[in-house]
């Protein structure tokens, strides 16, 4: 699923943030910056995305 959300913020920057985080401020914002530009959306998606698998491997970390 990793992989579909990377390939769908480079493709539909909007709709793999969306799989990633659902609604919120963070999908709007990445709906405006795919507005001016799909390059723009594009690198925030990733961003995004990125952000949060390595939250999800911090939590799962045992200290």
């Amino acid at each position: 699923m990793k992989i579909v959300r990377f390939l769908l913020g480079l493709l539909v920057p909007p709709l793999g943030v969306f799989l990633t985080v659902g609604i919120g401020p963070t999908l709007f914002i990445n709906v405006l910056l795919t507005l001016l530009g799909w390059l723009p959306g594009s690198i925030h998606a990733i961003w995004v995305i990125a952000k949060y698998e390595e939250k999800l491997n911090r939590e799962g970390e045992i200290y």
